[in-house]
């Protein structure tokens, strides 16, 4: 009986650290992704992700997807307390700054289609050679980047992901460890009165 209670102690450590849960994000232009995950490398599928203003009103709601993921565009200009939820209670939170999202811009079409009118010359030299929008061109360059950058966020929220460390194993061990103390000293006065 006294092992299986000990076994029981040794134990309770173990399954606290396997349920804590992050959540790390970041802002891209007009969007926050975020990617959930367990202590464990899990990604955490299904969770609910709720985001706040800084008056705690909530401003969205969402269901993170199979990789753990979940974007959606700027609620409001403010900063943002964003929440996941991973089921049996296990939540966490990050937050954005309103610094974070001085870069909020006015959606541009992806596709610009040329007026039907106009016919479009064809392009015979350099001389004759159309103007490119700089609005188009900075929309192009965005999206490369963003599709560029989107890979490596992904990589630094991996190195991110809190993994347990050595000394977190013995600080583990000495608390067990001194719970056991406490149990025998009561027990041991116990059988002495």
């Amino acid at each position: 009986m006294k092992i299986k209670k000990f076994i029981f102690l040794f134990l309770i450590p173990c399954i606290i650290f396997s349920h804590k849960i992050n959540i790390f994000a970041t802002v891209e232009g007009n969007k926050i992704f975020t990617q959930s995950y367990a202590s464990d490398g899990g990604k955490i599928k299904g969770g609910i992700i709720e985001v706040y203003d800084k008056a705690g009103d909530k401003l969205l709601t969402g269901i993170t997807d199979s990789l753990g993921e979940f974007s959606f565009n700027i609620p409001k200009k403010d900063d943002l307390k964003i929440v996941v939820i991973g089921g049996m209670g296990h939540r966490a939170e990050t937050f954005i700054s309103a610094e974070d999202l001085l870069d909020i811009k006015i959606e541009i079409p992806k596709k610009i289609e040329p007026k039907k009118n106009k016919e479009i010359p064809e392009i015979v030299n350099r001389q004759n050679a159309p103007v490119i929008d700089t609005i188009i061109l900075k929309r192009m360059i965005e999206d490369v980047m963003d599709e560029k950058l989107h890979t490596i966020i992904k990589m630094l929220a991996e190195e991110k992901k809190d993994k347990i460390s050595f000394t977190e194993v013995i600080g583990g061990i000495g608390y067990i460890f001194g719970i056991i103390g406490i149990i025998s000293l009561f027990m041991s006065r116990k059988k002495n009165v």
